[in-house]
């Protein structure tokens, strides 16, 4: 039997759309995005380019009857990482706890309801760097926007700065809708990690996280951004990322897909300062019915810049992964050097991945390569793992650990693969990541390298 065609109205009708921005007390100039991002929603497709529609894997999508405006208690959490600005997001709204020392620093954050009250200015900052939806469900995440906060990092900020942000799914038809405008000033260090996670309540019915964030890195900034992707399989997710990088400026983009049912991931990073380097590292694994879709976009503006993409899934069951990565260097950008590797292990013959980089060169004067490949996992590792007393099962598992633990190794976080360990093998083996009172896998402290105690994180111009 033909599935059944979605009716995109009963997912949001606009009188719910309405309903939440009187409820947020949109600013004018917020007022006309949500309306128009919710006529989008009904009539841009959910897979903008026609080569690529084939492969989104988005079939079985019903966010029929989410309710943006849904309220609940809060979610019980652990004890804070000392030093560390937290942020929560659940049905209760955004909580924010910003320790003292960081407030003398000058370090600040604004709510959305902040934002929304001060207006103005302070919303135009909020807003800047988002582009106009392109796609259903980027669309669907503006028109829904709920949460968010403006972070700033002053110049010259001498206390590397922490931010922890948490955010679960907990009641049935949830949409979280968040945005982040994050500005790191010159010469400031800081650490973002976005965990999503669900409670284990079982709900019915498929719900809604969509994130984006902008990022504004200042000259000699370092910036990480981390983030773990672990909610249950009720949860259809949808990431934008963007960043513009300052001279001699570094990033990392961190991503670990674990959860959720369908995923979508966007990631653009414009390396506008010269001598700026970018990392951006993705890990998915897939089971059962779960899919991953994800877009990396390097854009190359300044001289002496460094673009470096890794993305590695592993596949079983029905799972579904598509990766397409993107650099472009410009007519201006000479002495670029750019790198982008896509990679996907398959575990089983139901498992399906697509893999597809492309680079647009315009200047002479770089280096740039990619590689890609999709293969079942190496028959002969196997029978070596066989060989030594392994079973087949375990031999598997570790050859596919072992796949994903090159992205994380490649982080600039110290120890990271075995930080991330537990909650891989728990997936692993079927298990969930439920946030729940005395069982939290929130991430602990995190030592970033590259820092002055830590100077070795440089990045690797090697061809690969």
């Amino acid at each position: 039997m033909a599935a059944a065609i979605p009716r995109y109205e009963e997912w949001l009708p606009l009188a719910r759309v309405e309903e939440l921005g009187r409820s947020l007390s949109d600013p004018h100039e917020f007022h006309q995005i949500r309306l128009d991002a919710h006529s989008r929603f009904l009539s841009l497709p959910l897979e903008p380019n026609p080569l690529y529609r084939g492969y989104g894997y988005f079939s079985g999508v019903d966010l029929t009857g989410i309710d943006p405006k849904v309220d609940g208690s809060s979610i019980s959490l652990p004890s804070p990482i000392p030093g560390a600005l937290r942020v929560v997001h659940d049905v209760s709204g955004t909580r924010v706890e910003l320790p003292g020392t960081l407030k003398d620093a000058g370090v600040s954050v604004r709510t959305l309801a902040e934002i929304w009250t001060q207006g103005g200015t302070a919303t135009r900052e909020f807003l800047r760097g988002s582009e106009d939806p392109v796609d259903r469900l980027s669309a669907l995440a503006t028109a829904t926007l709920n949460r968010g906060y403006r972070l700033d990092v002053p110049d010259g900020c001498r206390i590397p700065v922490r931010v922890q942000e948490i955010t679960a799914l907990s009641v049935p038809h949830e949409a979280l809708s968040l945005r982040r405008s994050i500005h790191a000033g010159t010469g400031s260090q800081l650490l973002v990690t976005e965990e999503v996670f669900s409670t284990p309540n079982g709900h019915a019915g498929q719900r809604l996280y969509a994130s984006s964030v902008d990022l504004d890195l200042g000259a000699d900034t370092k910036v990480v951004y981390l983030g773990v992707h672990a909610p249950d399989l009720k949860a259809v997710s949808v990431y934008r990322r963007t960043a513009t990088t300052g001279p001699r400026s570094r990033l990392a983009w961190v991503w670990n897909g674990l959860g959720g049912y369908r995923t979508k991931i966007r990631n653009h990073t414009q390396l506008s300062g010269e001598a700026s380097a970018v990392l951006d590292l993705q890990s998915f694994y897939g089971m059962k019915d779960q899919s991953y879709d994800s877009s990396i976009d390097l854009t190359h503006v300044a001289t002496d810049t460094h673009g470096q993409s890794i993305t590695r899934g592993v596949f079983s069951d029905e799972a579904r992964g598509m990766s397409r990565g993107l650099v472009r260097i410009e007519h201006q950008a000479r002495k670029t050097i750019s790198i982008i590797s896509e990679h996907a292990m398959l575990l089983s013959k139901g498992a399906r991945s697509d893999t597809i980089p492309i680079l647009e060169i315009l200047c002479r004067d770089v280096k740039a390569t990619h590689s890609t490949s999709v293969a079942p996992v190496d028959a002969e590792k196997v029978f070596y793992l066989e060989s030594r007393g392994i079973p087949p099962a375990d031999s598997i598992r570790m050859i596919g650990e072992g796949f994903l633990s090159y992205v994380l190794e490649r982080a600039p976080v110290a120890g990271l693969r075995e930080i991330l360990y537990p909650a891989l093998a728990a997936r692993w083996e079927g298990g969930d990541l439920s946030w729940a009172e005395g069982k939290y896998p929130n991430l602990p402290a995190l030592d970033v390298t590259g820092t002055e105690a830590a100077p070795e994180w440089r990045f690797d111009s090697k061809m690969r």
